[in-house]
């Protein structure tokens, strides 16, 4: 199946429905899925390009992109709750009930697995779509969660609808997510601010925008880095 290992193996359960889904609603007139190409499976190939769905982990992709990257155009595609409803289930799938997740998830929110190939953003052949969308995570008492949780175990996430796309086909399409009045250069905690934010996601964002070449650090004030634009 999709690209959720580097195999190319989805690989848990947790991730099955919403890859999925998204494969199916990402498709267009034409394209063929669950391609094998150079040894790996791909979700869509699309004429020339190579689209990946990718719910988590972006590192476990980096052996396949490097090894495809040089003959291949690739688009992963990210997905993003803006909205997630947590919804408790017997284990026959009965709803026993069903709240909004007070957790606050937007297109930032990508740079938490870009840090873990923000070099390779730098490829030519590669681009970025993060969809922002409207999920179920389902959860489900089978003695295998953690303590935390009680025994309840997340098994799958669905998807509810697709809200935005954000397409990103350089590293420089990026900086359009640094608000424009922002003055360089500019601190972590200058960036936190502008975003209406928090540290770590300003952190992640410079982190890698720095490894991407579209900022560089020049001086310190204080004990911060300072950051300005390439």
């Amino acid at each position: 199946m999709g690209s959720d290992e580097d195999n190319g193996g989805i690989g848990t359960l947790q991730e099955r429905s919403l890859h999925a889904s998204l494969k199916e609603w990402y498709q267009e007139p034409g394209d063929e899925i669950e391609v094998s190409v150079d040894g790996y499976v791909i979700d869509i190939v699309r004429s020339k390009l190579l689209i990946e769905i990718q719910t988590r982990n972006f590192g476990a992709m980096k052996k396949k992109l490097t090894n495809l990257l040089p003959n291949h155009r690739i688009r992963i595609v990210y997905p993003i709750p803006r909205v997630r409803w947590v919804v408790r289930e017997t284990l026959e799938g009965q709803e026993i009930s069903r709240r909004r997740s007070p957790r606050k998830m937007n297109v930032l929110s990508v740079f938490e697995e870009l840090v873990s190939i923000p070099t390779l953003l730098n490829h030519w052949n590669l681009e970025l779509e993060v969809v922002e969308v409207f999920e179920e995570q389902i959860m489900q008492n089978d003695g295998k969660g953690s303590w935390r949780r009680k025994g309840w175990s997340n098994v799958d996430r669905r998807l509810i609808e697709v809200s935005e796309r954000h397409l990103f086909k350089k590293p420089q399409d990026l900086l359009s997510l640094i608000p424009p009045d922002l003055e360089s250069p500019f601190t972590n905690a200058d960036l936190a601010k502008a975003l209406g934010g928090s540290n770590r996601i300003a952190q992640k964002m410079t982190y890698c925008l720095r490894k991407m070449d579209v900022l560089a650090t020049r001086g310190k004030k204080g004990n911060a880095r300072l950051h300005v634009f390439q």
